[in-house]
């Protein structure tokens, strides 16, 4: 998986971003993310003083020397990072440039609208493919107010932003108003980058002496900052009550020098500044997703953050019923051979319910008539540990022909089910588990290449409207087909299925207009989707 960019960006200095960005970085590393830490602040840079004690030597290269390399002529950018001696995680510094007597004249040299016409654009994008590869987060410390830079940072780089304000109009109206522009300028982009997911942190909050007053302006700045969370909050967690988690509260004894307390406050109580930067790095790292979890039990939401990047021995648990041992077998080798980590666990076996751990990182049910009462246990022990534990730990159910998906229990109706039947065998389904657990697609040919480019066109060639309704229904179960095919890597049908939507496609006018029936546009979308991603990968 790519790593994530996230912008940290203030409207107003003194707000304590770096503060925030460096506590934060160190948090992700040490519960065992790989972080780069930028500093694009390069008017009034600072970063690198935070990590002081931790940099092995003077940055001798930064943000600047990326435009000098560009300007040089340089296809890809050369490595000016430094990894800081930090015994618990990888977080690495780019700093804004070398910190010398040139460095001033170097910033004020620089012409970002030349820059762009130049193609500099492209060159950064060479540079975020970079560090995602290398990072599972990339950490950019903005400058603050409207500038070009701030445009860089805000709009073109980040995948997610996190925005901080102090209690006061300016401070937060500023933060919101960059935020939303920073939306309608990627949707300008020539780059696939969906709408921001923004983080506000009410930040520097004095609530220990003047309660009242700071009350009244947290629930201020939460009624302005409501529309940054309209597309991920939970809808029953309210923006009150998040922004009140991701306060971060004035401490002054931290308010002195460049200080990093989540090193002087490894289990930070409730009233301690590390207690909130952590519940930040949570969110982060959870990728502003289970905020339901975080509003029910923040300790829970914290320990799963910590524990999310842990390993296990194998990839996969198969649960096996005694009646389908041969299924089961054949599951297994084929999941082997494909690379898989995989194991049978034989429901029933109580020295594997009475262990603490888990072997695997996910967890697949094969159900023949009913849940066995074992497997059932095993199924909820192993929810309840991949709720307190890791978002990304998934649950799956392989049915034999006699079982009945509509008398599953309640808890397992909403997985994804997987059918044995004549045209779904225990292959298939290895290929298609091995696919998701991965998130790996075949290799391709040239021809398949082809094939998907002439799929994705037929698509997106679906009318609007057709004459009649019986064409509808052979367009939908065309559609189906060619998500079945591309499930199962026949290329040669799916190239067959292409010829037939091309054709379904050409509209004949009689007089009727009849639109498409509901479910089929998004059905259409998300087999775009998978096309589009694998012709991404074929390309590589």
């Amino acid at each position: 998986m790519t790593g994530t960019v996230v912008t940290f960006y203030s409207y107003k200095g003194g707000v304590g971003r770096s503060f925030t960005l460096a506590n934060v970085a160190l948090l992700l590393a040490r519960w065992g993310y790989r972080v780069l830490a930028i500093d694009w602040d390069l008017e009034a840079p600072g970063l690198h003083h935070y990590f002081d004690e931790l940099l092995p030597k003077t940055p001798q290269g930064g943000v600047v020397d990326l435009v000098a390399d560009f300007l040089a002529g340089a296809e890809r950018p050369k490595r000016h990072a430094i990894r800081l001696d930090f015994v618990d995680g990888e977080v690495a510094l780019l700093a804004a440039g070398k910190p010398d007597a040139a460095y001033t004249r170097r910033v004020q040299d620089i012409d970002w609208e030349d820059l762009y016409r130049q193609g500099f654009a492209e060159f950064l994008e060479y540079c975020r493919a970079e560090w995602t590869e290398k990072y599972d987060f990339v950490l950019i410390d903005s400058r603050t107010g409207i500038s070009d830079i701030g445009g860089i940072c805000t709009a073109q780089l980040p995948d997610r932003l996190v925005v901080l304000f102090t209690a006061n109009q300016q401070s937060v109206e500023g933060a919101v108003n960059i935020a939303q522009r920073a939306n309608v300028a990627r949707d300008r982009l020539p780059y696939d980058r969906p709408p921001h997911l923004v983080l506000p942190i009410l930040s520097r909050l004095d609530n220990r002496v003047e309660y009242q007053r700071a009350d009244a302006w947290h629930q201020r700045c939460a009624e302005v900052t409501a529309p940054l969370f309209r597309n991920w909050l939970a809808k029953s967690v309210t923006q009150d009550l998040m922004l009140r988690h991701t306060t971060v509260p004035y401490v002054s004894y931290w308010s002195f020098g460049e200080q990093l307390p989540v090193l002087q406050e490894p289990v930070p109580s409730a009233d301690q500044i590390s207690f909130a930067l952590e519940t930040v790095a949570a969110v982060i790292a959870q990728q502003f997703d289970r905020t339901d979890l975080l509003a029910d039990n923040r300790d829970a939401y914290v320990a799963a953050a910590r524990t999310q990047r842990r390993s296990y021995s194998l990839d996969l648990l198969v649960s096996v019923p005694r009646s389908q041992p041969r299924a089961a077998g054949e599951l297994i080798a084929k999941l082997s051979a494909l690379g898989l980590r995989v194991d049978r666990s034989q429901s029933g076996d109580p020295e594997f319910l009475e262990q603490s751990s888990d072997p695997a990182k996910h967890l697949c049910l094969i159900v023949d008539g009913e849940v066995s009462r074992w497997q059932a246990t095993e199924a909820e022990r192993f929810l309840r540990h991949a709720l307190d534990a890791d978002s990304d730990r998934q649950l799956f159910c392989v049915l034999t022909g006699r079982t009945d998906a509509d008398r599953l229990p309640v808890f397992l109706r909403n997985l994804r089910l997987f059918q044995l039947d004549g045209d779904l065998r225990p292959g298939q389904v290895a290929r298609q588990l091995h696919e998701i657990i991965t998130d790996a697609t075949p290799t391709y040919t040239d021809s398949d290449h082809t094939t998907l480019e002439d799929t994705a066109a037929a698509l997106r060639a679906v009318p609007d409207e057709v004459a009649h309704a019986g064409r509808w229904a052979l367009i939908e179960q065309t559609v189906n087909d060619m998500a079945a095919a591309l499930d199962d890597g026949d290329m040669a049908l799916l190239k067959d299925l292409t010829v037939d939507l091309d054709q379904l496609n050409q509209v004949r006018a009689n007089g009727n207009r009849i639109t498409a029936p509901e479910g089929l546009y998004p059905s259409v979308g998300k087999l775009l989707d998978r096309i589009g991603r694998r012709i991404n990968i074929s390309t590589k």
